[in-house]
């Protein structure tokens, strides 16, 4: 058994932890034992327990958990980046959120990765023009998680999305690598015209809890958008925007503000 877990550590050291974790944490939290098994210790791989996991949290009396099951392990099967994406969001998560002392907390706890997990597969059925099913874990991702992120929509990897309450990203939205956002974040459309209407969001931004990205602008590289502020015309990179509307208040105070979380406003 060592030898097993050296060997699954060496090649997927994401999954290896998880499963190191969820063995203590069997021994710790026994009457959990059984959650911690089903959800992680009977897998294989990481896939097929996120396959496992979502599914059990979407299912509902119009589409079953087995059903889903096979979807979600037909996407991860067809497309290994969605696995590259998924590790890469548990490390973001494990790295930025102080309450995340674990591997396995995304995984089994929070609604944040779980809802942007269950959007990269109605993705993945929305680029195979199998639109009604996308639509449909869409609608019970708001339903289970209060996260509305369109199929369409096209999200990085090294994502975080702490707390995740009243998330909305529009159909033709894009967000890159490396983006960190909180609570109530909002990246809509201005008006109900058609076409290329939503935010474009590049690598390393950090968006405030509450804030409001509304059209079709970018917001550059290594940016930040402060709590409560509504932005309505783009943001050059490296600078801290702030206010309603959103004006340019300073520069961004570090090199990588997603991965500092550093939300204060230089006097």
């Amino acid at each position: 058994m060592p030898d097993t877990r050296a060997k699954i550590a060496a090649l997927d050291p994401v999954w290896g932890r998880i499963r190191e974790e969820a063995l203590d944490a069997v021994e710790d939290e026994p009457l959990l034992g059984g959650v911690f098994h089903t959800s992680i210790l009977h897998h294989k791989t990481l896939e097929q327990a996120l396959a496992f996991r979502l599914a059990q949290k979407l299912a509902s009396a119009e589409l079953s958990e087995q059903i889903l099951r096979e979807i979600m392990d037909e996407a991860y099967a067809d497309d290994p980046w969605l696995g590259e994406a998924a590790r890469a969001d548990i490390t973001a998560t494990y790295e930025r959120d102080p309450a995340c002392n674990r591997f396995m907390k995304p995984l089994l706890y929070f609604k944040g990765f779980q809802a942007l997990q269950a959007y990269r597969i109605a993705h993945w059925l929305c680029r195979r023009r199998r639109v009604d099913f996308a639509s449909f874990i869409q609608m019970r991702v708001s339903e289970c998680f209060g996260v509305d992120i369109h199929p369409g929509a096209r999200i990085g990897k090294g994502i975080m999305i702490d707390h995740a309450h009243s998330i909305v990203i529009g159909e033709t939205a894009v967000v890159g690598d490396n983006v960190s956002m909180l609570h109530s974040v909002t990246l809509g459309g201005t008006g109900k015209a058609g076409g290329d209407r939503h935010p474009k969001i590049d690598d390393g931004v950090l968006i405030g809890a509450g804030a409001k990205v509304l059209g079709n602008i970018r917001v550059g590289r290594c940016s930040r958008i402060a709590a409560g502020s509504v932005v309505l015309s783009e943001v050059p990179p490296c600078k801290t925007v702030a206010g309603v509307p959103a004006r340019i208040v300073g520069d961004s105070g570090c090199d990588q503000p997603a991965l500092s979380m550093d939300h204060r406003l230089s006097e």
